[in-house]
């Protein structure tokens, strides 16, 4: 199955092979010894990590300052 990248780096999946996989709306790209490698993802796992996230009485705020500490930690390293 042949698939086409547009000019505005958009690319159709040939139905066939999207239905193969359950027909999902998402996929995680990778890139694999020179391949990109395009997996089905559920978006409702992201809010059961947020539901597990506020369980553990972590709140937005919290995830919001660990980022904001990890970029510039990444800053500093480079």
């Amino acid at each position: 199955m042949l698939a086409k990248r547009t000019s505005k780096n958009q690319i159709t999946l040939p139905k066939a092979a999207v239905e193969m996989v359950g027909s999902p709306t998402y996929f995680q790209a990778t890139v694999s010894r020179g391949r990109i490698v395009l997996t089905p993802v559920q978006i409702g796992l992201a809010e059961a990590a947020w539901k597990k996230i506020r369980a553990l009485g972590i709140s937005e705020a919290d995830v919001a300052r660990a980022v904001s500490w990890a970029r510039r930690k990444r800053r500093n390293a480079e």
